[in-house]
């Protein structure tokens, strides 16, 4: 019995662009083919009428497919009865043609030219089956954002250091984001998804905003080797659309003044170091013109330092690996294209069985799932798990070399084509001739060429190969390379690249050592865009060639103190790709690691888990450990994942002293399985009642069982009422947070928490009030990401509300309108509120005040009447226009420009204690020198690189976070 299918018409549709995706045809091509007019093809496509018999077995020729399974799929469209009026199959009366306007055929342009993906290993049998349908293999991402006015650092411990949610809700509000990614991790295809769905108008809900936008996708790799970057009405050309010709004069310029293009950049790894900085002038010039537009931009971790364009209002958000259950949805989407591409049931029916059988091993091998933790090493493993008929290789350059020796060699030989386009290259022969082209791109730091110069480069090795010379000329070889070889690709007629820059680095990184070029890799070691280079050059190195590299590598991180951290950290992380490694380097790589442990800020946990399982031989504790050491050095085991990092956090968490509660340890839950995490390391600890508890997955929620009673608790996935509150307790749950509130369609089972005190709702989109909390004893509420239509009246029926948190958009002029007790003491309000601090004077037992908008004159002059205020936090503002506050003993700055610290001592000259976050402050020094004016003042400072004036202040009343290392610590 065959599939059967909801909504077979769409199927059909389905099917059909996916085949004319990965035949390559254009519309064009599709009409001569088959003799069909446009609008018959373009509604069969697009599933908007069920097409005639005559016209599928048209199409189904041209697409060289078996139209059976078609003329089913249309008999099926007949049984299913439709909703609404129904779809006709006799044509629509002729209208008069409309001439498109330039925008119309440029948002039709879009969509054609970026609505395919390329999927690594779909169809090693046929090269042009590789790309398929965007709407088909599109997977949303997670990405994680820091909380607005949640510094950084021991001030704020107890807060999450990041918040996850899905692409499509961390993109909401955003008006200018940086993202970041590693290399595979799908940041390109998030840039050609929201690029796609815009012009199709095809956006969630949640990215409302973003819809009638024009799209412009800008990838750097491109624009750079061109020369300078473009302005406006260069876009097009600059990227080689063929529209460009015919562009109205001023026409990008006035889609960017009226605000609706969505300007998405990608890959500032992708510029060369040196080239970077006029980068970020070209990106602020357009934002200084154009500031209603929409900007994303992309960039691996390494490329640029946190806060690169803070100071330009830029939310950073950075893409998580992909989870478990993500993944598991990923092998589906694999396998079913890959099914779909098959010409037998026999085919089909061992994919099934090979899907199923690897989302077993990923889910037992914890080693695998890391390794498949990313969209492309995902679709390399899917490839060669097919290709090995269920064997994989076991490290990640195993995988590499097994993947170029599937795509180079597999492809023609399961055709039985001998010597396609008459060009017969044997494995080593292309991978020669590839190495050439990959180094020539690295060494001149770029990741595309002129067709031209990779003829050139070919056409330079071609004497010392005469086997291959003798079958025919540079043009026909490099041809057959970037038709057969699966790692080469055209973007234009007249540029190559490769299909991902993973296989370039590898590729240059063989050829670098084979050239015996050390001199070259350790000199650029310290180039992010070198740095894969060189972990793969120490994997492909024979044993003493790898000693020597690495050795060069500590010599030279010693004698640059600039680099020296970077350095060293790179020669450990390449300890993980050698197969063999002298006793006496390792030794000596291991004792420069050490000195940087052990880890003292997230950033530095997050750079040692990257380095792989071998550091957690060298992490300590926690005997020993200072404070600010013990969550980081969780982090990083967490980060790590697999059995060795959790024998180790099982010893870690026994030897923790009773007054230790690290917020890491729960966050590293969802790293490993969650029942026994449960049941080893969070229920054995001493006082659990002082972790709050965080749920990303099903699984976690599940293993609640085992740690009941649950007293403080945070769930970061959308689960429905009852899932929530399955495993709470009415008399111990006290604090409540729900993140993800997308399934709640009401809160009435809030009200069965009769011990709660602490709620925090966010992203509840279904949710049109708080109606149902209307006399609850809760003291502490937060409301984040809400509908624009939601109604806050209820915050008047919350007698005991001291402490209110707004981050979400608020429906009055000014905070007159807010209907909140007087005896409210604490207040966080969000950058986006859209409301003045008017009326702020109302709440006179405030103590407690967080804002992230800039006061005018007249809201400074209020909110020092508020005689009762003692900490004060404050991320936009000018302290010109500030009037002294005498009660704040409190302050902290999370400055985007100069910190004004000369003006805080006359503003608040009663200060006890003070913290600045430098995190986003352009410059990274910072003079605390006028601070000294202030006796026995306690100064926290984050994310400075450089402080002066520290000699001003006695020991021991200045602390920076990280915790700076000197030769004793």
């Amino acid at each position: 019995m065959g599939d059967v299918y909801e909504d077979p018409l769409a199927e059909l549709a389905l099917r059909l662009r996916t085949l004319r995706a990965q035949r390559g045809l254009q519309m064009g091509g599709l009409r001569q083919r088959t003799g069909l007019g446009r609008t018959t093809i373009s509604q069969a496509l697009n599933g908007q009428v069920v097409p005639s018999e005559t016209t599928l077995v048209a199409l189904a020729k041209a697409l060289g497919t078996d139209v059976g399974p078609l003329l089913a799929l249309r008999e099926a469209t007949a049984r299913v009865p439709r909703q609404g009026s129904p779809r006709r199959v006799t044509r629509r009366p002729v209208r008069p043609r409309v001439q498109p306007s330039f925008e119309e055929r440029y948002i039709s342009y879009v969509t054609e030219r970026h609505s395919q993906l390329t999927v690594v290993g779909l169809d090693l049998s046929r090269p042009e089956r590789a790309r398929w349908p965007l709407d088909a293999a599109y997977l949303s991402l997670e990405l994680a954002e820091r909380p607005e006015g949640w510094p950084a650092g021991s001030e704020e411990s107890d807060r999450p250091s990041v918040v996850v949610k899905r692409a499509e809700n961390a993109l909401a509000d955003c008006r200018r984001v940086l993202l970041r990614g590693l290399a595979g991790s799908g940041k390109t295809t998030l840039l050609q998804w929201l690029a796609v769905a815009t012009a199709r108008n095809e956006l969630p809900e949640t990215l409302a905003d973003l819809r009638g936008r024009v799209p412009f996708i800008l990838p750097l790799r491109t624009l750079v080797r061109r020369g300078p970057l473009p302005e406006p009405r260069d876009f097009l050309s600059a990227v080689g659309a063929p529209l460009a010709a015919s562009q109205p004069e001023g026409w990008a310029d006035d889609v960017l003044a009226r605000g609706e293009a969505l300007v998405l950049v990608d890959g500032i790894d992708e510029v060369p170091q040196e080239h970077r900085g006029p980068t970020r002038d070209w990106l602020e010039r357009l934002l200084a013109a154009y500031r209603d537009a929409r900007f994303v931009v992309t960039t691996r971790p390494s490329a640029v330092p946190e806060g690169w364009l803070t100071s330009s209002r830029f939310t950073e958000l950075s893409v998580r690996p992909m989870s478990a259950a993500d993944i598991g949805v990923f092998v589906h989407r694999w396998h079913t294209a890959a099914r779909h591409n098959a010409a037998t049931d026999a085919e089909r029916s061992q994919l099934h069985d090979l899907e199923a059988a690897l989302q077993v091993t990923v889910r037992a091998q914890r080693d695998l799932a890391q390794l498949s933790s990313t969209p492309l090493m995902c679709a390399l493993i899917c490839a060669l798990h097919r290709d090995r008929r269920g064997h994989l290789p076991h490290s990640r350059m195993e995988l590499y070399e097994a993947a170029l020796s599937m795509l180079l060699v597999r492809r023609d030989l399961e055709r039985s084509i001998g010597v396609p386009e008459g060009i017969q290259l044997t494995e080593h022969q292309s991978v020669q001739l590839l190495q050439r082209l990959a180094y020539w791109l690295i060494r001149n730091r770029q990741t595309e060429m002129e067709r031209a110069t990779a003829m050139a480069l070919v056409g330079d090795a071609l004497p010392a190969m005469q086997a291959v010379a003798e079958q025919g000329t540079a043009d026909q070889v490099l041809t057959h390379l970037v038709g057969r070889s699966g790692l080469l690709r055209q973007p234009t007629a007249a540029t190559i690249d490769f299909v991902h820059r993973t296989f370039q680095d590898y590729l240059g990184a063989k050829a670098a050592i084979e050239a015996h070029d050390f001199p070259l890799l350790v000199n650029n070691a310290h180039d992010d865009q070198w740095e894969d280079v060189v972990r793969m050059a120490v994997a492909h190195a024979r044993p003493a060639e790898s000693a020597d590299l690495l050795r060069r590598l500590v010599e030279r991180g010693d004698a640059e103190g600039e680099h020296r951290g970077r350095l060293h950290l790179l020669a450990a992380a390449s300890l993980q790709y050698a197969t063999e490694i002298e006793p006496d380097a390792r030794r000596l790589v291991e004792q420069r690691a050490r000195v940087l442990m052990p880890p003292r800020s997230r950033e530095e946990a997050e750079e040692l888990a990257s380095l792989g399982p071998g550091i957690l031989d060298l992490l300590p504790g926690p005997e020993g450990l200072k404070a600010d050491e013990v969550g980081p050095v969780v982090k990083t085991a967490a980060a790590i994942g697999g059995d060795h990092a959790y024998a180790f956090l099982h010893r870690f968490v026994q030897s923790l002293p009773p007054d230790s509660a690290p917020y890491d340890l729960v966050d590293g839950w969802e790293h490993f399985n969650a029942d026994e995490y449960a049941r080893d390391i969070l229920l054995p600890f001493p006082d659990r009642n002082r972790l709050t508890l965080t749920v990303h997955t099903h699984d976690q929620r599940k293993a609640l069982r085992i740690l009941k009673p649950i007293t403080s608790i945070t769930f970061r996935e959308a689960f429905t009422a009852d899932e929530i509150i399955e495993h709470l307790s009415a008399e111990h749950t006290r604090a409540l947070r729900i993140y993800e509130g997308q399934r709640l369609t009401g809160l009435k089972f809030i009200r069965k928490l009769s011990a709660l005190t602490e709620l925090a709702l966010s992203d509840c989109t279904e949710l049109t009030h708080i109606e149902d909390l209307a006399g609850l004893p809760l003291s502490d509420l937060s409301l984040m990401h809400l509908p624009a239509d939601f109604s806050f009246n209820a915050l008047n029926s919350l007698p005991g509300l001291t402490d209110l948190s707004l981050y979400t958009r608020l429906p009055w002029e000014s905070l007159v309108g807010l209907p909140v007790p007087e005896s409210l003491t604490s207040l966080h309000l969000g950058g986006w509120i859209g409301t003045r601090l008017a009326g702020i004077s109302r709440w006179q037992q405030l103590q407690d005040l967080v804002i992230n908008t800039a006061p005018d004159n007249g809201e400074w002059q209020e909110m020092a009447t508020l005689t009762h205020l003692e900490e004060l936090c404050i991320s936009e503002y000018d302290l010109n226009r500030a009037v002294p506050m005498l009660s704040v003993t409190y302050l902290r700055l999370l400055p985007e420009s100069d910190p004004q610290l000369d003006l805080v001592p006359d503003l608040f000259p009663n200060l006890e204690r003070f913290f600045i976050n430098c995190r986003a402050a352009q410059s990274g020094t910072i003079d605390i020198a006028p601070l000294s004016r202030i006796k026995r003042l306690q100064i926290s400072i984050s994310y400075a690189s450089n402080v002066t004036g520290l000699e001003l202040f006695p020991p021991d009343t200045v602390k920076l976070y990280p915790r700076p290392r000197t030769t004793d610590t």
